[in-house]
């Protein structure tokens, strides 16, 4: 069999492990496993699987996602996210589609001290949905800002996204932390033209609300910010050069774990669950982790990357022609999969494609969380839409979804300045550099 006859049997056998319900990252580990034993023999296969877990749950970087993962979860328990609401909200609630500006606002920010875009949106659902339907927003729109926000966490460091890109990359992610700084501004001042039209054309959707007097704005500032403190020190440390990232996910960690004992908040049984959620979500990352790691390994084995470039190449195809072809395939295979295996299932494949045409694997990974951002967003999976659906029952799934598009489009609109436009993602990296 040729390198690319033996792909697309690899492929096709993960497919259909996926379809039997096998989780994904052990559908990776059997795939690889099987895989290379077919090529050698099962000696060096099985071996595989266990040099392969060992390199991942000793790595260094790795570690940083329980850190950051337990952060959001102490954050999340301290209540910075109805502080950080509360306080957005009592400047901005005033104006026209005031409450939709703080639930992007208040997002952006809690996402600095929260690891997960999952939690960030059912948070603020739990948080801003009652307040936003209760002042008269239509249901559509409500919920259409909160999916957007929470998916708005991927794209702001630290990203639990990112840290993996690196880690299956061998990418440094204080390169990527940083390439993403601008794109993600770009995204929040997107959300919030898309807001700002959406409030223009259609006025009924967002009234006015009465303004907060200063003394009550003063308290919901006053109230924040311990969260301001966190975000300074944390990733104040973090982009001057005091911390390394690992030092500043144990920091972060630690000083939410202290505001949620300051503030009263923590108790024996949410700090047990707390600790079993990242406990879950750490392992079942780890797990699709060394799966993606041991089929790249097969994948490599095979030469297969080295015989899709060649044949792409012969297309004679434009570099921009190629992106976009990759681009429409992640979004197809975001109704298949969900992002984070989607990314780690064809970053073997798609890697050395972006690196032989020149490209820089940073651009590509900030590119990767656009990708993932809206395969959060965009039907006909949409993972946060489902999230919010569950929170607020009563409101029929494909109004989320209308209530999405228009943030959908900014997205869009995002994902082909940063493609056009590399120094997007990449100025700030160069500008930084000794």
């Amino acid at each position: 069999m040729s390198p690319l006859e033996i792909g697309a049997a690899g492929m096709a056998a993960l497919f259909l492990l996926i379809i039997a319900q096998v989780p994904i990252g052990f559908a990776m580990m059997i795939v690889g496993v099987a895989g290379l034993a077919l090529q050698t023999s099962w000696g060096p296969a099985m071996t595989l699987l266990a040099t392969e877990s060992a390199s991942v749950l000793s790595s260094v970087d790795l570690a940083t996602v329980p850190l950051f993962i337990l952060m959001g979860v102490f954050a999340t328990t301290a209540g910075f996210s109805k502080d950080i609401y509360n306080a957005v909200t009592a400047l901005l609630g005033h104006r026209r589609g005031g409450l939709a500006y703080a639930t992007i606002g208040g997002c952006a920010a809690f996402g600095v001290v929260c690891g997960s875009s999952t939690a960030t949106a059912a948070t603020f659902g739990k948080a801003a949905l009652p307040e936003m339907l209760a002042r008269g927003y239509s249901k559509a729109f409500s919920t259409g800002t909160i999916a957007a926000g929470g998916a708005l966490k991927s794209l702001i460091p630290p990203s639990v996204v990112m840290i993996l890109y690196c880690v299956a990359t061998k990418t440094f992610i204080f390169d990527l932390f940083i390439a993403a700084i601008i794109p993600a501004l770009l995204a929040i001042v997107l959300n919030l033209l898309v807001i700002t039209v959406m409030t223009r054309l259609d006025p009924a959707s967002a009234p006015v609300s009465a303004r907060v007097p200063w003394p009550e704005r003063r308290q919901a500032l006053k109230a924040a910010a311990p969260v301001g403190g966190l975000m300074l020190a944390v990733f104040g440390g973090l982009y001057s050069g005091i911390f390394t990232v690992n030092e500043a996910a144990s920091v972060a960690a630690v000083l939410s774990f202290v505001f949620a004992i300051l503030r009263r908040r923590l108790t024996f049984a949410n700090l047990a669950e707390g600790l079993r959620e990242s406990a879950s979500a750490t392992a079942m990352l780890y797990v699709i982790l060394i799966g993606a790691f041991v089929f790249t390994y097969f994948i490599t084995f095979a030469k297969i990357p080295e015989s899709l470039v060649a044949t792409i190449k012969e297309l004679s195809l434009p570099p921009l022609g190629v992106i976009f072809l990759l681009l429409v395939a992640y979004l197809v295979l975001g109704a298949v999969f969900d992002e984070i295996s989607a990314m780690l299932i064809t970053l073997p494949f798609v890697l050395p494609i972006i690196t032989g045409y020149g490209y820089d694997p940073v651009w590509w990974g900030v590119i990767n969380v656009v990708i993932i951002e809206l395969g959060m967003i965009i039907p006909p999976i949409g993972i946060i839409v489902f999230i919010l659906h569950g929170i607020a029952p009563d409101i029929p799934m494909r109004t989320i979804f209308k209530g999405v598009m228009p943030f959908v489009a900014a997205d869009l609109l995002l994902l082909a300045v940063i493609v056009l436009f590399p120094a997007v993602a990449l100025g700030l990296p160069k500008l930084l550099q000794p």
